[in-house]
């Protein structure tokens, strides 16, 4: 396509959501991000201001697996029968493929393992009924069959899932146990964080207790009331706590303040967020049973803790 010479100035994504006509501007950025979009032969950024006769191609790439594949992925298993499984899952896992992620995910590992899992959630999210972040380690349900999925979705919905976790926080709060609430949404400026502090929101509960405070750093037991997105993340940045090693929430940007080497090593090869899943209970969907599961500490947050309590003095 020719923009043309008697037009006025116009960003090049503009102009292509305008002249395609079936496109929003978010798919075209993507489109013009991943060099699929030509002017004059070159790639160029969406902000690209057209001033006349520029010709413009498009190309449209093929879409991808209209599903997940299964995959041989090893999983550690807690607990499975014909209406669900329960699995500890790796820090580092994504749970189930989207954008920019189309295999190695719990999803393709559950399908390398059962193929019967629940359709509900469709064909990139079968069984899932909740989710934890990639780099969150920890324990999830998975339905099998939509019964269950159903069942366990209510559970979710009605908040009455035990949901525990552990994390290494920076700082010393206040107190030994309390609750944070607000309203977690899309942060008003960065799209791709939450916030407590959004316009538009979901009610949002957590629960803490002090396990352990050490030089700068403490561990803190948390109970989920509600499970938004990024919750503990948020409600712990926010209160001035952030994770340690969180990228997105400010962790990794305090482990300058840590001055044991030793200490800064072990934070440094932890590479994530230090937050486990650790808890789990739920009524199971056929027998009407109470089920409660739980994990210890992955070895990269045990490892700190470990030296914490054994090196360091306490605060």
């Amino acid at each position: 396509m020719i923009f043309s010479d008697d037009s006025k100035p116009e960003r090049l994504d503009s102009f292509i959501v305008r002249s395609v006509g079936t496109m929003t501007r978010s798919a075209v950025q993507k489109l013009i991000e991943g060099r699929h979009v030509a002017v004059a032969g070159a790639p160029q950024k969406p902000s690209l201001r057209l001033k006349g006769g520029e010709r413009i191609e498009v190309f449209i790439p093929q879409p991808g697996a209209a599903e997940a594949a299964a995959e041989d992925i090893p999983l550690e298993i807690l607990y499975e029968d014909g209406d669900l499984v329960v699995v500890n899952k790796t820090a580092g896992m994504v749970v189930h493929p989207g954008a920019g992620t189309s295999g190695g995910t719990l999803v393709n590992a559950l399908l390398g393992h059962c193929e019967d899992l629940s359709g509900i959630g469709g064909t990139m999210r079968p069984g899932i009924v909740h989710r934890i972040d990639k780099d969150t380690s920890g324990i999830l349900v998975v339905a099998k069959n939509d019964r269950a999925h159903n069942s366990l979705a209510h559970q979710f919905k009605e908040h009455t899932i035990k949901r525990v976790y552990l994390a290494l926080v920076h700082g010393s709060p206040k107190g030994d146990k309390g609750k944070i609430e607000s309203v977690i949404g899309r942060h008003p400026v960065d799209r791709k964080r939450m916030s407590g502090k959004a316009r538009r929101g979901k009610h949002a509960v957590t629960h803490w207790q002090v396990i352990g405070r050490f030089s700068g750093i403490t561990l803190v037991r948390l109970r989920l009331e509600t499970g938004r997105t990024h919750q503990i993340r948020v409600h712990l940045s926010e209160a001035g706590y952030p994770l340690v090693g969180d990228k997105v929430y400010g962790g990794s940007g305090r482990i300058a303040s840590v001055t044991d080497p030793l200490l800064k090593g072990l934070i440094k090869e932890l590479d994530r967020q230090a937050l486990h899943a650790k808890t789990l209970g739920f009524i199971h969907p056929s027998t009407g049973e109470y089920l409660e599961f739980d994990t210890e500490l992955p070895p990269d947050m045990a490892r700190i803790v470990e030296y914490l309590e054994n090196a360091l003095p306490s605060s």
